[in-house]
């Protein structure tokens, strides 16, 4: 009668400790999906504002909700959003890639529907005004191979509530992208740039050659707002006793402008 009654009891241990994990498991999925997920940056389309090896975390609530908001890298179909708002410019967002969405990338807004937006002489422009942009002296660009070279680093200050200013890389003084149609953001759209702009396949190439072309709204993910932790991935070429002087204390819990 004992031994049955061990086994009863041992079952429902068992029984009450996989429903708390699921439980533990619904909380944390659910969190992910209403609240805000992290995210690893694995290029340098975004520097100098975020660096490879940045830990992000990004806020749902801002953009409200849709399938691009589920915390899994698996495609899905797209779909209108839930309690939906539009990001403002300059706003650093993580979106599904439209291509493939299952992937999850990171850029700048810097138009939103019915805005113009053209590149001139490697100067953003939109709706027909230059935006503003000054010399900030030079930074060091890194490569995803962990190779550094010297980029001419500006301002740029969008024309929005606020005059929101953020800092880009220029590599080239005549890049492949410094020159581009003029484009109408269309309804339920964005055009995203990346900081790095000669490092960049952002709203400037369309998904057939890789880019991100006019952005849909409900591929959007959530705004990031705060690097949480950062490690350089280079340190990986060093012995493994050396791998945590690669944790990049100064960018823990820092803003991203």
């Amino acid at each position: 009668m004992s031994d049955e009654v061990t086994r009863v009891k041992s079952q429902r241990s068992w029984s009450r400790s996989i429903a708390e994990i699921l439980t533990a498991f619904l909380v944390v999925m659910v969190a992910k999906g209403a609240l805000a997920e992290p995210f690893y940056v694995p290029s340098a389309s975004m520097e100098p504002t975020l660096l490879i090896g940045d830990a992000l975390l990004a806020s749902k609530y801002p953009y409200g909700y849709s399938t691009a908001s589920v915390p899994v890298n698996i495609a899905l179909p797209s779909s209108s959003r839930v309690f939906g708002a539009l990001p403002a410019p300059g706003d650093v967002v993580v979106f599904r890639w439209p291509g493939d969405t299952s992937q999850a990338w990171v850029k700048r807004v810097v138009g939103l529907p019915g805005d113009r937006v053209q590149m001139r002489g490697g100067h953003l422009w939109i709706n027909g005004k230059p935006v503003e942009v000054r010399p900030d002296g030079f930074g060091r660009a890194e490569d995803e191979a962990g190779y550094g070279t010297t980029a001419a680093r500006y301002v740029e200050t969008l024309p929005s509530k606020g005059s929101r200013a953020h800092t880009i890389f220029k590599l080239r003084t005549h890049g492949a992208l410094d020159d581009t149609p003029e484009v109408i953001v269309p309804p339920e759209h964005l055009f995203v740039m990346g900081d790095n702009r000669d490092n960049s396949a952002d709203s400037r190439v369309p998904v057939s050659e890789g880019g991100v072309g006019l952005l849909p709204v409900e591929n959007l993910v959530g705004r990031v707002d705060t690097i949480v932790g950062s490690w350089d991935f280079t340190i990986k070429k060093q012995p493994i006793w050396t791998w945590l002087s690669g944790v990049r204390l100064s960018r823990s819990f820092t803003s991203v402008q």
